[in-house]
């Protein structure tokens, strides 16, 4: 597996001690001794982290707060901007939360539940693509679900190849594979070996790979590929959702697993494609600033449409 720039997932190289990765490595020490930290300093850290970003990342702090206005027309603005500011503050938790699941995995002992395990083991003698999105607890949901059953993960490998090794040493720990979301060969493979692929098709990677269909009532380019690779596969698709819940002093993670989609794909690729977004917004509106809503979602728009961003 390569990175763009022909670097070797999660393999050392002598030239990560160069200089020009000095940076990178205090900021990979700072983030282990995040890990060590107690949950009530972690919380506290992440609030002041939150803060800090929501002041000076002016581009993501404006497009959170665009793609919370269009896709909940029905809040006041008062209410978007208390929503948007607990969007950055759970990115930030979400970032000791993944220390955790990497460092500290014993702090989730008797913090983990899992619904709809069932559909998982009904599955079982097909290769399984599990549909998600880009929530806050990304690595620390892929941490509990492979404490009740194996996954594998699509990614985009990092730009910087020091991060990208890191990243994917810390991950191997959660995921058997890791496979780069160029390599349809490998995601092939792995399907029909029988394994559980969790996939995220929720972000907009323009209409050469996808279609427009209406997520939050907002169409948006929708990624296509799950359907092809469900067909050449055989395979089945079944809802991923992970979210939290309870107080912040003791703080509840659940794995949601749906129904296996029946009669999917179709022939049509924008039924689908409506049909899965749907999945997703019903999901995401059960915990809404645990999305990751700083993404440009809505930057792909049809001849004549207004531009969003």
């Amino acid at each position: 597996m390569k990175t763009n720039k022909h670097y070797e997932a999660g393999k050392f190289q002598w030239a990560f001690l160069l200089p020009k990765y000095w940076g990178i490595w205090i900021a990979i020490s700072l983030l282990m001794i995040g890990a060590i930290l107690p949950w009530s300093i972690q919380h506290r850290v992440a609030n002041c982290l939150a803060k800090f970003a929501w002041k000076y990342l002016h581009s993501r702090r404006k497009t959170t707060l665009k793609n919370l206005m269009i896709c909940f027309p029905e809040k006041d603005a008062e209410s978007l901007y208390k929503d948007g500011q607990e969007v950055f503050f759970n990115t930030m938790l979400g970032v000791f939360e993944a220390l955790n699941a990497w460092y500290c995995p014993k702090w989730y002992e008797n913090r983990i539940h899992i619904h709809g395990i069932e559909h998982i083991n009904s599955a079982k003698g097909h290769g399984i693509l599990l549909l998600g999105s880009h929530t806050t607890l990304l690595d620390a949901g892929g941490f509990i679900s492979s404490r009740f059953f194996d996954l594998d993960v699509v990614y985009r490998p990092q730009n910087n190849p020091l991060l990208d090794m890191m990243i994917t040493r810390c991950r191997a720990s959660s995921y058997k594979h890791q496979i780069s979301k160029d390599d349809m060969k490998g995601l092939i493979n792995s399907l029909k070996a029988g394994r559980a692929i969790w996939y995220s098709p929720d972000q907009d990677f323009g209409l050469k790979q996808g279609v427009m269909a209406p997520f939050f009532g907002v169409q948006a380019a929708t990624l296509t590929a799950h359907r092809r690779l469900i067909k050449i596969a055989n395979a089945v698709a079944i809802p991923l959702f992970f979210y939290r819940t309870g107080d912040i002093k003791n703080p509840q993670y659940h794995i949601l697993l749906e129904k296996q989609l029946e009669n999917f794909p179709t022939n049509d690729e924008i039924n689908d494609a409506t049909r899965v977004n749907l999945i997703l917004e019903n999901q995401i509106r059960t915990q809404p600033t645990q999305y990751m809503w700083f993404h440009r979602r809505f930057k792909t728009r049809l001849v004549g449409q207004d531009k969003i961003y």
